[in-house]
């Protein structure tokens, strides 16, 4: 048997609803997904810089609110784009949506002061948890749709804000 991932005919494809516009943007976070290789990397590293920007324009008393409100939208409106674009690709979680990783990333940097070594740190422990998919995270991935592309990436965000904020009160990023 071929290995070689079925392409599905013109008929197939033409058979599935189309997303509209804003659901593209929004589940490739305005493009970020659809960068190579490794488009949720992308998406991370994306919203670490508009994090950075966003917390040099908010006062550091409601940083921890703007990025939980942040992450909240995210999924608010991940949710139904990443729905939409499982629906018109037929993949049950596309590469490209990256939404997902914009909210669990934006979770990791709640309650978390803003430096150079807080978004590294943050990077790297949401990406290892968004791979590593520890328990229930894997689990949440069988959630239906958008649901299942996105409730995964909030696990593992709320895994690395877990750890964030045991360094923190380890002392392990001052200075």
């Amino acid at each position: 048997m071929n290995d070689c991932p079925r392409v599905p005919t013109i008929h197939q494809a033409s058979t599935r609803p189309r997303a509209p516009l804003w659901a593209k943007l929004t589940a490739t976070f305005f493009g970020a997904g659809l960068m190579h290789p490794g488009p949720g990397t992308w998406g991370s590293a994306a919203t670490v810089m508009l994090w950075w920007v966003v917390s040099r324009w908010t006062p550091v008393w409601a940083q921890p609110a703007t990025a939980a409100m942040l992450a909240a939208l995210a999924v608010a409106i991940g949710i139904p784009a990443a729905t939409y674009m499982s629906r018109a690709t037929g993949l049950k979680d596309p590469q490209f949506v990256v939404i997902d990783e914009v909210a669990g990333q934006l979770i990791a940097f709640i309650a978390v002061p803003v430096s150079w070594k807080s978004l590294l740190l943050g990077f790297i422990l949401f990406r290892g948890f968004d791979i590593v998919k520890p328990w229930p995270v894997r689990w949440l991935e069988r959630l239906p749709e958008g649901t299942g592309i996105v409730i995964d990436d909030v696990g593992a965000g709320l895994y690395a804000l877990a750890v964030m904020q045991m360094v923190l009160r380890l002392g392990w990023l001052a200075g």
